[in-house]
C-alpha cells in the first residue's frame, strides 16, 4: 500500500484500490487530493496489468465534495482555473483503461457524488446518501455532473436533483438508476471486491469496447452508435 497525503493506494493483482483519505473532513477534495489522485490514475492507466479500480473513502462518508474552506483561495482565478484544465482528475478517470468501481457509504454530496457518477459502477451502502447542492450556493456542479447524471437518469430527474440540491438515500439512488447495487453497509466492502473480481476476469479489450459503446450512446444518433458497436465488434473478432 501506497499512502499518499490525502490517499491510500494500494493493488492486489489486476485490481487497484484507491482510497481517499482525508476522514476528519469527510473526505472533502481540496488542491493536495485533486494533485495525489492525478498522480495515482496515471499509475493506474499506465498498468496494463490493472483492469479494474475501485474507488472508496475512509471514515464516516465517501465524500462531502470540493473543501469550502479552500474557495475563493487562490490569489489568481485565471491561474487557478488554468492548474485545474491541466490537470484534469476527471479526464483522467473517464480515460482510464481499467473498468472503474465506486464504494459508496454515508455522504456522497457535491464534487463527492460526481466522482462517483464518474465510475462504470456505483455500489451503495443502505445509509449511503447522496445530493448535488451547488445550485443553492450559486453555481453549477463543476465534476461533469450536469452530465454524468443526465445520462444516467434521465433529463427530468437530474434538473429535480440539481435544482433542488436535495438529498436522496441509496434505494432511491437505485431507482434513479445512478447506483447499480445497494447492500448493507456491513457488506459493501465484500460485494465491490466480488464485483471488482468478476469485471477482472473479463476480457479487458472487450470490456473496454462494451465501456466505449454505451458512453457513446447519448451523444449522437441510433446509427451513429450501431456503427460504432460494428466497428468494434468486428475489431474484437480479428483478435481471435
Amino acid at each position: 500500500m501506497t499512502q499518499l497525503a490525502t490517499l491510500r493506494y494500494e493493488t492486489d493483482g489486476p485490481i487497484a484500490t484507491v482510497t481517499l483519505d482525508r476522514p476528519e473532513c469527510l473526505n472533502a477534495y481540496d488542491r493536495q487530493m485533486r494533485d495525489d489522485l492525478f498522480d495515482v490514475l496515471g499509475a493506474v492507466h499506465d498498468d496494463p496489468a490493472l483492469r479494474v479500480l475501485v474507488l472508496c473513502g475512509r471514515g464516516r462518508a465517501f465524500s462531502t465534495g470540493g473543501d469550502l474552506r479552500e474557495f475563493g483561495s487562490a490569489p489568481s482565478p485565471v491561474v487557478a482555473r488554468a492548474v485545474r484544465f491541466r490537470r484534469d482528475v476527471w479526464g483522467r478517470l473517464l480515460e482510464l483503461p481499467a473498468a472503474t468501481l465506486a464504494s459508496v457509504h454515508g455522504l456522497a454530496v457535491g464534487g463527492g457524488m460526481e466522482m462517483a457518477l464518474l465510475c462504470d459502477v456505483v455500489v451503495a451502502a443502505r445509509g449511503a446518501r447522496f445530493g448535488l447542492p451547488e445550485c443553492g450556493l450559486g453555481m453549477i456542479p463543476g465534476v461533469a455532473g450536469t452530465q454524468t447524471l443526465a445520462r444516467r437518469s434521465g433529463a427530468a430527474r437530474a434538473l429535480d436533483l440539481v435544482l433542488s440540491g436535495r438529498l436522496v438515500g441509496a434505494a432511491e439512488a437505485q431507482r434513479q438508476g445512478f447506483v447499480a447495487h445497494v447492500v448493507r453497509e456491513r457488506e459493501l466492502a465484500s460485494t465491490t471486491r466480488r464485483l471488482a473480481r468478476r469485471l477482472a476476469a473479463l476480457d479487458p479489450g472487450v470490456v473496454m469496447a462494451i465501456r466505449r459503446c454505451l458512453r457513446a450512446a447519448h451523444d449522437g444518433t441510433l446509427a451513429a452508435g450501431v456503427a460504432l458497436e460494428r466497428r468494434l465488434g468486428l475489431g474484437l473478432e480479428a483478435r481471435r
